[in-house]
């Protein structure tokens, strides 16, 4: 079975990545997206679906590894609303071209022949397709390099002096005396707690993004 990994720029509508992946496991994902990372640069977003390796469908653990190490990157993450594919319409789009114009037009004996018409699709798509979102141009006219490289070795976390920082423990960290339950896909990491307008709740922080409030004024 191939599970196609799609990566597409959102103003430009250059297809990155189309990728034929034998299972949506995060690692594979992961390994897909450094490949894509390192020739492209990083995006400043990205936004995905809710389901794996994105997302859990549990809102109390939405976090992913996979997008830990997305935030660890600093890209910003969204997901699309659930039950509603029109939140990713530019990617549903493709999709259907690819469908139209590939997939149901030929099959392919294995994961090799299914990344070679990928990869002419992709080409086709990017190079020689006119695009009637960008005024018939393809989308390799519009599409830019990012300029922010993809770092082999990430730096330390760190974290303002007027935060006070909290290492996760299987999905909790302590406070005052307190335990409160986190996210666990931050579980060995630290996080940022900040003081808000509002009294007793505090904004959680993983590097610079903010992932969550714990209310400090009541009691779990």
């Amino acid at each position: 079975r191939c599970h196609a990994l799609t990566v597409l720029d959102d103003h430009s509508r250059y297809a990155l990545g189309v990728r034929a992946c034998g299972n949506e496991r995060s690692e594979t994902v992961q390994t897909e997206l450094i490949e894509l990372f390192r020739r492209y640069g990083l995006p400043l977003t990205m936004l995905m679906d809710n389901g794996a390796p994105w997302g859990t469908g549990d809102w109390r653990n939405r976090y992913t590894a996979l997008v830990v190490w997305l935030l660890r990157l600093g890209i910003e993450v969204t997901h699309g609303r659930p039950y509603h594919p029109e939140t990713q319409g530019k990617d549903e789009r493709f999709h259907r071209t690819l469908s139209e114009e590939l997939l149901s037009r030929a099959e392919f004996e294995n994961l090799l022949m299914m990344q070679l018409g990928f990869d002419g699709f992709r080409f086709t798509y990017n190079h020689e397709r006119p695009h009637e979102a960008l005024g018939l141009t393809v989308p390799a006219k519009r599409y830019l390099v990012s300029e922010r490289i993809y770092p082999e070795r990430l730096p330390p976390i760190d974290y303002p002096s007027s935060m006070t920082v909290r290492c996760v423990s299987e999905g909790w960290i302590s406070y005052k005396g307190r335990a409160y339950r986190v996210n666990k896909a931050f579980s060995g990491y630290r996080l940022g707690l900040s003081h808000t307008d509002q009294d007793g709740v505090l904004d959680l922080f993983f590097c610079r993004h903010r992932i969550g409030q714990i209310n400090v004024a009541i009691s779990n």
